[in-house]
């Protein structure tokens, strides 16, 4: 995990605090490069909350190792398997961190100690999680869903039947008009991500999918290629979304009017992880190796990236432009 930080404004060129922007086959959008990424594939990205004066950027990768700019505390929260997610939890009568694993729990934590508060069992083992207060949504293997809601205590909401049909990969949940979580968009290896909505007033048609991060999608006589959604983000003013995928690029999308509204020139290894700061004007992605193609496609000579873009303009919703 890295720290980057910087309490100046969000530059559009040249040189900032973050880094700078180069021009080339590893960055096709010219966007700004952030100095001294990770050495060890990119696996997740979040900005600092707005509490916090400026904007840090926090990436996890596959390294085993923390390095950070500030001095911070460090505690072990134990599963007997892989922790594949992580996210904090603060609630008007707690605060907690909710991890998901591989052996099958859902654990919440005081990171006073080294005991869990609560620990919920899964159907199979969590691939991917997103925390939006009251809400909690998380997908496992063999394509299971399940919401939980947050308040008073963490508690088991409903199990939702797949809309997709092949491996989950990212999870994100997004807002109402009126700032609370009704629904999360749901990413699969399949190149497809779902709408779904937890209490939509007409199922059928207010929940939908549609394909993404596919090529030769025009052309009929040849195979198309389908991709991973390694990352889905929501942008938190306008409710647009941006997806990223193995295919080396990243599509901002229009939930509401069902539409695209831009995709990436196509980097040179895949995009694994993206992010928005607090206020929308920061969009942040990753390119390094995402392992969709296995052990014999890693080049270990191959250098990831962070790369930052002033992405709001971009992000309106159609209907506001």
């Amino acid at each position: 995990m890295s720290l980057f930080g910087s309490t100046s404004g969000f530059g559009t060129g040249g040189t900032s605090m973050f880094g700078s922007t180069t021009a080339d086959n590893h960055n096709p959008m010219k966007d700004i490069e952030v100095t001294s990424p990770p050495d060890d594939s990119i696996s997740c990205l979040a900005f600092s909350p707005p509490t916090l004066p400026g904007n840090f950027l926090i990436a996890g990768s596959w390294a085993n190792d923390v390095s950070t700019h500030n001095q911070c505390a460090f505690f072990l929260l134990q599963h007997d398997a892989p922790v594949k997610t992580i996210h904090w939890i603060k609630a008007p009568n707690y605060s907690c961190v909710m991890t998901g694993s591989w052996d099958k729990t859902l654990k919440f934590w005081d990171t006073r100690s080294p005991t869990p508060m609560m620990t919920l069992q899964l159907p199979e083992r969590c691939y991917c999680a997103d925390v939006v207060h009251p809400m909690a949504a998380v997908a496992t293997a063999e394509r299971g869903l399940i919401v939980y809601q947050l308040e008073n205590q963490p508690s088991e909401f409903r199990r939702i039947e797949s809309p997709l049909k092949h491996q989950h990969r990212c999870v994100a949940i997004f807002k109402d008009k009126v700032n609370k979580p009704t629904g999360f968009a749901l990413g699969s290896i399949e190149g497809r991500v779902a709408i779904h909505y937890i209490n939509p007033p007409n199922p059928a048609k207010d929940n939908f999918t549609f394909k993404c991060h596919r090529s030769n999608g025009t052309n009929t006589s040849a195979p198309q290629d389908i991709y991973a959604v390694n990352g889905i983000a929501f942008h938190p003013v306008h409710g647009t979304l941006a997806t990223v995928g193995s295919d080396g690029r990243f599509s901002f999308w229009d939930k509401d009017a069902r539409t695209k509204l831009k995709t990436s020139e196509q980097l040179d290894q895949p995009i694994s992880a993206c992010c928005f700061n607090h206020n929308g004007n920061i969009f942040a992605y990753a390119s390094s190796y995402d392992w969709s193609k296995g052990h014999e496609f890693y080049n270990p000579q191959k250098k990831n990236y962070i790369f930052l873009r002033n992405a709001a303009e971009e992000l309106k919703p159609r209907n506001k432009k």
